[in-house]
């Protein structure tokens, strides 16, 4: 399997999973014993050493069953945006150029002007270089919490449990177009699944379990001499069978009990998530799901603000580790696509 040691504890590389092995490997790299070698303050490393460090932990969780090659020739955006600080503001210039011609006012407003951009700081644009992974239809299925991992989203498209547009699909390299609707197939994700409730046999074992301990407790009680500890014991037994027999109750009526989204007038589908989920647990704001009809529909491209980035990412969008990733990126991406290498192009509805 190529999915099978993507977990390892030595390698700690964060994966888009809700994993409990993944979500302590997460750990160890933002607040655990890897954040120093993660986000290093005194950098004994060459550059390039750094680069390709950050590269790494970037492709670890934004697709990295893509092939390398693939990625850069058809992963990458063909503008590949700047994430460098510009080294001289216009406005600064034009503020000390009106200084000098001594317009004080004009010089003030351009100072003001430069102030507010300087607070309102760039958009975190790097983590666009994976704009055209987020159009996957398997990652797409995984942001909209229909899937465990990418991974479990690839193998529903793979084994035909996904339909695009009404229609069976089963290519997961397939990029969406905004508007494109996918649908999965509710048996096929695991969180629809109902929860193993207690059977009638659980129930009669668990009352032959508590008959034997009344028992032995009976006779405990009968062996002490005190018939003043004896009483006590006693009093005591009988409130540990009373404690049994309302367990064995609500156990019983539990298993009697059906599934809520077979009850009459149930319309919602009942979602059962795990509890480690919650750190991922988010929707994009590119997706419209619908979790009564197992749908989600792309509605546009992810984009960036100023402080804020649509796609969701383990790591600070304008942070350093995606500042250096693309440094590796800009000088050795591949930009010659040959008639032979258009043929082999995955499916792009976009272009379509």
């Amino acid at each position: 399997m190529r999915d099978a040691k993507v977990y390892n504890m030595k390698r700690a590389l964060p994966r888009m999973s809700w994993h409990p092995h993944n979500l302590y490997n997460l750990w160890r790299r933002s607040f655990g014993a890897l954040e120093k070698i993660t986000n290093r303050v005194e950098y004994k490393e060459t550059l390039n050493w750094r680069r390709w460090t950050a590269k790494t932990l970037l492709r670890a969780y934004h697709g990295d069953y893509i092939n390398e090659k693939i990625f850069k020739r058809w992963y990458l955006p063909e503008n590949l945006p700047d994430v460098r600080p510009p080294e001289a503001t216009s406005l600064s210039a034009t503020s000390e150029l009106n200084k000098w011609a001594l317009k004080d006012e004009a010089a003030e407003k351009a100072e003001r002007l430069a102030e507010e951009e300087k607070k309102k700081g760039l958009a975190p644009v790097g983590s666009l270089m994976f704009s055209e992974v987020e159009r996957r239809i398997d990652v797409i299925i995984f942001r909209a919490c229909f899937a465990h991992s990418v991974y479990d989203a690839r193998r529903m498209v793979i084994h035909g449990s996904v339909l695009l547009n009404g229609k069976k699909h089963t290519n997961p390299n397939t990029r969406l177009a905004p508007g494109d609707m996918v649908t999965v197939d509710p048996k096929a994700i695991r969180f629809l699944q109902p929860r193993s409730e207690p059977t009638v046999e659980d129930v009669e074992e668990v009352e032959e379990v508590a008959e034997t301990e009344g028992k032995s407790t009976e006779e405990s009680a009968s062996d002490d001499a005190a018939e003043s500890e004896r009483s006590a014991e006693t009093e005591s037994a009988s409130e540990s069978e009373e404690e049994l027999e309302k367990s064995t109750r609500r156990k019983r009526s539990q298993a009697n009990r059906k599934p809520s989204h077979l009850l009459p007038g149930h319309d919602l589908t009942p979602f059962h998530l795990p509890p480690y989920a919650s750190p991922f647990l988010f929707i994009p704001a590119y997706l419209e799901p619908s979790f009564s009809t197992c749908s989600v529909v792309y509605v546009r491209h992810p984009t960036a603000r100023p402080g804020y980035s649509e796609i969701p990412t383990p790591w600070d969008a304008d942070g350093e580790v995606v500042r250096l990733a693309w440094e590796w990126y800009s000088k050795r991406r591949m930009r010659i696509r040959s008639k032979s290498q258009l043929a082999r192009m995955p499916e792009n509805r976009q272009e379509a």
